[in-house]
Order: C-alpha cells, then sequence, then structure tokens
C-alpha cells in the first residue's frame, strides 16, 4: 500500500509573533538571498498577501511573484514587505 504524503506548507504554522521572528531569523542566518526572499514570502502568506499588499502598495501577484521560488525581490519590495510584517532588519559587530 502507498503512502499518502501532504503537502508541508509552513505559512499554516506561523501563527505567532514569536514564530515568525525564529522563522526569519534562522532564514537570516543562512546567507541565501533565494531563500531569505522565500521565508519573506511564506510569512506574508501567514500574514495574508492581500493585507501585504493593500499595505504596501504592491499588486498581489506582483509579491507572489517576487517571493516565489525563482523570484528576486528589489530591496525596496523586500523593505516594504518587511515592514508591512513589523520585521526589522538591524546590523550588529559579529563578535
Amino acid at each position: 500500500m502507498a503512502e499518502q504524503l501532504t503537502t508541508y506548507d509552513p505559512a499554516e504554522y506561523l501563527t505567532s509573533d514569536t514564530a515568525i521572528a525564529i522563522f526569519m531569523a534562522e532564514a537570516f542566518e543562512t546567507n541565501d538571498t533565494g531563500y531569505i526572499a522565500h521565508a519573506l514570502g511564506v510569512v506574508a502568506r501567514a500574514k495574508g498577501m492581500t493585507d501585504i499588499a493593500n499595505q504596501t502598495g504592491l499588486s498581489r501577484e506582483q509579491l507572489y511573484r517576487s517571493f516565489s521560488e525563482n523570484g528576486n525581490p528589489t530591496l525596496k519590495t523586500t523593505l516594504a514587505v518587511m515592514k508591512a510584517l513589523g520585521i526589522k532588519l538591524t546590523a550588529e559587530v559579529p563578535s
């Protein structure tokens, strides 16, 4: 008998600001720009892409395209989405 697999969507589990902060912190630690963009897209879906689109003035389609697996969002788009999500980008001196 074949095993039934379901699609895992991390957006379904990002139900608190703490979960989102941990998810994004781990994404930033990878230093993988594609993965970071994808992670922002996941968080945007968790929060509601329509709401994020309204807050940023960008279309839902543009956001989905920018933060897709092959997307390449501009810094302006990335910062606008981060602001709408309540995510701060900070710098620190490495220890």
